[in-house]
């Protein structure tokens, strides 16, 4: 597929989402083909966010809300062979709780799962690739009380992450299974009959499939195509384009040959348009007499002309009129009290044209059409019916450059290019809107709005970082030591005991005297800290200053403002820690001590199903850290070092990767489309490309960056 008919496409499906409706053959609407209306167990229905669909609140009890097997079969096959899909949802979720709002899976294993934690405050995506589970994790809290709209965009290995259709996070990942097994099953609110139950309002629960998904919740996000998936059917054209790439390079080269020949030689630099020479500084007007022309030194530069604003008499309307630019005031018509501008027609008996303030009988011989009687349509202020779905931009509708004709049923209109705005009420002709001093920008701080033609970016101050396109953070050069935190360009906050520039110096507590040792207790510096040690003598009390007054030694008291923390006095210094739970004692705490709860509604089940949890206990399952809180069941996924190497594998029953030398061994990589391979045919192959083996048929072969990988079907040879 070239280019252009690539890009076509990719509009029409855009204005497929946005302007003409979604194809119900691309999208599952979750609510509706659940049918929760006649589901009463753990859902009921209440008011959302608007009253344009229905919304359901999902109840703190045990509920299986799932899909039934027609349903499940659909899904299978709108995921089968797709690389783009979104998710969208509008819900309200009880603050600081943990869920599943979707989950599509086959027993243990998720295709796709978003989670929201709000104990954790983070928003989870859990999908697999290459038979082995991957989760992505975004900090954010979901989980407030409020109401959010979040659409979670794939298109290959790109995922988009919009909320309340602001974009929080743009990550690249290893591209998801989508060809789901017949066993796969939805599930809504929870991830199966006993786990990741949903404590909320949920409204507006889709899949749809086209690119750039996001549009249809959030339509002033429309954007250009094309997307990363489009991107894979551009590597064919790239590759004819490499052939012609040598072509034109030997008749550059010829081409220097000849320039250099002529480089002693003085020549004007003129400008050739529609046939005519200019020479250097000719100006001219274009043929639609609104641009001004000029050349220089072989450059062809236009402006357009402004146009003054028109205060026409109440008997006039502004109009276009050929060879003028800008519209002129010319008298109107009036017919059975319709306004008529100059040109347009009116058909009563006879067609009758407005000239000059009067309407002027015409005579026109209107075409044949090539359509039944109901499907032909009177265009606006015209005497002849055209075919309905005619082509009005056509016929010369004439719209500027910052705007782009539209066709209706009855007429054609120029309408504003995103970015752009109507200079005087006239969409044909827009200027560009400066969003950053209109306001109009999601730059955060630390970032300076710049305007663009039709958009706009976000810079970095000196001294800060970008984290995405419209945030930047501060940036310390050296870091910040000893659990110093960045707060400005190259300014940390040291924490206690440590100062300098980057928290790199042992604060001297007793040269400063800012030490808390009291009597007679001497003062001894230490590294991020001091001691106080007290000779004796009837003076040394050993007693702690606290809070404008004073513990005594051996002294034992509860923080005021941490209820699970006790302190002591010893020696003129305060030691606190947690409180140690006696789950013997009655008296305990059970926030500060959740594994002494002992109630069964406070007990999780694990992910098997078959072993039981206590309030506070902790597991592993799957790569993922799990916790039980309060009979609910949080996991996220464990920590791995960072590892500074260009290829990782992942061995099996491991969790983390490691380092591998061989790019062939290697589970993820970021391909480079520059580092090519020659397969056996003497064909180059892009990296990323999969052929099979010459003379080989059970032998598949991969480029990886320049290194050609292949491995045998077993399966394959059996059966061969």
């Amino acid at each position: 597929m070239g280019l252009l008919p690539l890009l076509w496409a990719c509009a029409v499906a855009a204005g497929a989402a946005v302007g003409f409706g979604m194809d119900p053959d691309l999208q599952i609407d979750i609510i509706t083909e659940l049918d929760l209306v006649n589901t009463t167990l753990g859902v009921t229905q209440v008011s959302g966010l608007h009253n344009a669909s229905k919304a359901f609140l999902f109840q703190d009890i045990e509920r299986e809300i799932h899909a039934a097997p027609h349903v499940s079969e659909k899904l299978i096959q709108l995921f089968r062979n797709k690389s783009e899909f979104t998710f969208l949802a509008t819900l309200q979720q009880k603050a600081s709780t943990s869920g599943v709002i979707l989950s599509i899976r086959e027993l243990e294993h998720s295709y796709f799962e978003l989670e929201s934690s709000g104990l954790r405050d983070e928003i989870r995506y859990h999908y697999r690739f290459n038979g082995k589970s991957r989760t992505e994790v975004f900090p954010y809290r979901l989980a407030d009380g409020q109401w959010h709209k979040i659409a979670v965009s794939l298109s290959a290995s790109h995922l988009l992450l919009h909320v309340d259709c602001n974009r929080i996070y743009e990550r690249i990942i290893d591209p998801p299974e989508t060809n789901l097994t017949p066993e796969s099953n939805l599930w809504l609110g929870q991830r199966n009959r006993k786990h990741g139950f949903f404590k909320g309002v949920i409204q507006d629960v889709k899949v749809i499939f086209i690119p750039n998904g996001y549009i249809t919740q959030c339509p002033n996000l429309n954007r250009t195509c094309p997307t990363c998936s489009d991107f894979l059917s551009l590597v064919q054209g790239i590759m004819d384009l490499q052939e012609l790439l040598a072509k034109m390079t030997a008749k550059l080269n010829y081409a220097e040959t000849r320039l250099s020949q002529l480089e002693d030689c003085h020549c004007e630099k003129t400008c050739q348009v529609n046939g005519l020479i200019y020479r250097d500084k000719d100006s001219w007007v274009e043929d639609d007499h609104c641009r001004n022309c000029t050349c220089k030194s072989g450059v062809v530069e236009c402006r357009r002309m402004s146009c003054p604003p028109l205060d026409c008499p109440p008997d006039a309307l502004p109009v276009h009129v050929a060879s003028q630019c800008c519209k002129i005031c010319k008298a109107k018509c009036i017919y059975g009290g319709k306004v008529l501008a100059e040109g347009q027609r009116v058909l009563s008996k006879s067609c009758r044209e407005c000239r000059n303030g009067v309407l002027v009988k015409v005579t026109e011989t209107c075409p044949p059409l090539n359509c039944s009687e109901k499907d032909h349509v009177l265009p606006e202020n015209q005497c002849c019916s055209v075919c309905r779905g005619h082509n009005f931009c056509a016929e010369g509708h004439r719209c500027g450059e910052n705007s782009e004709c539209k066709n209706w049923n009855t007429k054609a209109t120029c309408e504003c290019k995103n970015g752009y705005l109507s200079v005087q009420g006239d969409s044909a002709y827009c200027e560009d809107i400066d969003e950053c001093a209109a306001k109009m920008h999601y730059c955060h701080a630390n970032t300076v709005c710049v305007n663009l033609p039709g958009s706009y970016r976000c810079d970095c101050v000196m001294g800060y970082v970008r984290v995405d396109d419209f945030s930047c953070t501060a940036f310390c050069e050296e870091g910040c030591r000893y659990g110093g935190t960045c707060v400005a360009p190259n300014k940390c906050v040291c924490p206690s005991g440590f100062t300098g520039s980057h928290c790199e110096k042992d604060i001297d507590e007793c040269a400063l005297k800012t030490h808390t040792c009291w009597n007679d207790s001497a003062c001894v510096n230490l590294a991020g800290g001091f001691d106080c040690l007290c000779p004796s003598g009837p003076s040394c009390t050993g007693d702690c200053p606290h809070e404008g007054g004073f513990k005594r030694n051996g002294q034992v008291w509860t923080l005021r403002e941490d209820r699970c923390s006790v302190c002591s006095c010893k020696d003129g210094r305060i030691f606190c820690r947690r409180t140690a739970c006696d789950c013997k004692n009655p008296s305990t705490d059970l926030f500060c001590c959740p594994e002494c709860d002992t109630r069964v509604t406070s007990q999780c089940l694990d992910q098997t199903g078959h072993k039981l949890y206590r309030s506070g206990d902790n597991w592993t399952y799957s790569c993922q850290q799990c916790r039980c809180l309060e009979g609910e069941v949080d996991c996220w996924p464990l920590l791995c070092p960072n590892l500074n190497c260009e290829y990782t594998a992942i061995s099996e029953g491991e969790c983390c990767p490691h380092c591998v030398n061989d790019p062939c061994l290697a589970d993820n990589i970021t391909y480079d489309i520059r580092k090519t391979c020659l397969d056996g045919y003497g064909i180059t192959r892009l990296s990323g490309a999969v052929w099979t083996m010459v003379g080989s048929p059970c032998t598949t072969c991969k480029c990886k960056n320049g290194n050609v990988c292949c491995s045998v079907d077993l399966e394959c040879l059996n059966n061969n």
